[in-house]
């Protein structure tokens, strides 16, 4: 029984750039590399597990195959995807069905709720998070009439802010952000505006109106976070959401500090600094960008070093 260690996917994006090699060290594709899916077993992308006897798997043949190391779980598919998205120019404005709408519609896929752990942005940055519609049919005239200063919502952001993006509302980050991504497993994504940006072959981009009226929530519902902080023994542990589709933490260790989660699969992703994990007698080299997941019954470990990290778990 060992820690899983996960080698990333890199994608490709029209507002992609460069700041995941400049930020963490990845070798990334292309000068438009928008998204690293950092742990993933959907079909679009899954993480390679890179130590082990598992070496080789993919995290989703490895759920399918082991269900043991997650605890036997009753879902069909891995239910989270970690990403780091990088915003090197706005994206499209665009919503997330919930599960019921998404299996109908989209051949089973899981609904899309997420959140947001902001690691870097630009001064002064901001982005798009909700709308200002009291009812659908306002939010159809506007989006008809192209009235998007009046509909869109902005918000300012700042390094270590955190944000929960249930499905249904309308959001898009914004030019100059580097941002850690906590979501269900899904790919389905509804374009409601894309600032009439046409791709490499010159065509505009496919929006999804109808479906993404569909599933907006009218009027807007606000869901700010109200973080709690726990200090244990050299790790003060900050916990942002607790929801049914997943809960998300950062730990910020200074030293050594113990855990153990028997009964509990974790996704685990190094942001800053640098330190070792130590199960069994075995070190494991933690740096910023390492990416792993604690099977269910590792049992106890032990974390040294000055490091930070965003944690989740179903």
């Amino acid at each position: 029984m060992q820690p899983l260690f996960l080698k990333p996917v890199f994608k490709e994006r029209i507002w992609g750039g460069t700041a995941l090699h400049t930020a963490f060290g990845y070798e990334i594709p292309n000068e438009n590399t928008g998204e690293c899916w950092a742990i993933s077993a959907h079909p679009h992308g899954p993480s390679i597990i890179e130590n082990g006897p598992y070496a080789g798997m993919g995290l989703d043949e490895l759920w399918r195959e082991h269900p043991e190391l997650f605890g036997n779980p009753k879902e069909e598919v891995f239910p989270l995807l970690t990403k780091i998205l990088d915003a090197n120019m706005d994206l499209s404005v665009q919503v997330h069905p919930e599960d019921n709408y998404a299996k109908i519609h989209e051949n089973g896929e899981l609904g899309k709720t997420e959140c947001w752990y902001i690691l870097d942005c630009k001064e002064d940055a901001d982005m798009i998070f909700g709308h200002n519609a009291q009812s659908k049919e306002e939010l159809i005239e506007q989006i008809n009439e192209g009235k998007w200063n009046d509909l869109l919502r902005r918000v300012k952001i700042k390094p270590g802010d955190f944000f929960y993006v249930p499905s249904g509302t309308i959001h898009a980050l914004c030019e100059g952000t580097l941002v850690l991504e906590t979501q269900q497993s899904s790919d389905t994504t509804y374009r409601v505006y894309d600032y009439d940006r046409r791709d490499a072959n010159g065509n505009l981009r496919e929006l999804h109106l109808e479906k993404a009226i569909d599933v907006t929530t009218v009027p807007h519902k606000d869901t700010g976070v109200t973080p709690s902080v726990e200090q244990k023994e050299n790790v003060r542990i900050t916990t942002f959401v607790e929801s049914e589709f997943f809960s998300v933490y950062k730990w910020d260790i200074n030293g050594k500090s113990t855990f153990s989660y028997d009964h509990q699969y974790v996704l685990m992703s190094v942001i800053n600094g640098e330190g070792s994990l130590v199960h069994n007698g075995e070190r494991y080299t933690l740096n910023k960008g390492i990416h792993l997941i604690i099977p269910v019954g590792l049992g106890e470990f032990m974390i040294e070093g000055d490091c930070e990290f965003i944690v989740s778990h179903k």
